[in-house]
């Protein structure tokens, strides 16, 4: 069986809570056996999700340089 996100995740994951005592009981719960594995979440780490962004921003700067409207331009 595998589980994909943990609903509270961010709270426990991206923070470095080494010197803290987790008080979430269904983490603790799920750690406390063996065949548990728990990592963090990274989805957006595959070949092709970085193929798909660095293709984006290559575009994005393309068209900056060109003075052409930016598709993912943030206002």
């Amino acid at each position: 069986l595998g589980i994909d996100v943990y609903e509270q995740e961010e709270n426990l994951f991206f923070k470095d809570l080494s010197e803290r005592i987790i008080q979430d009981d269904d983490i603790l719960r799920l750690i406390s056996y063996p065949n548990v594995l728990i990592t963090s979440h990274q989805a957006y780490f595959t070949r092709e999700a970085m193929d798909e962004i660095t293709l984006t921003t290559l575009d994005n700067i393309k068209s900056f340089d060109k003075n052409l409207p930016l598709v993912n331009e943030v206002k």
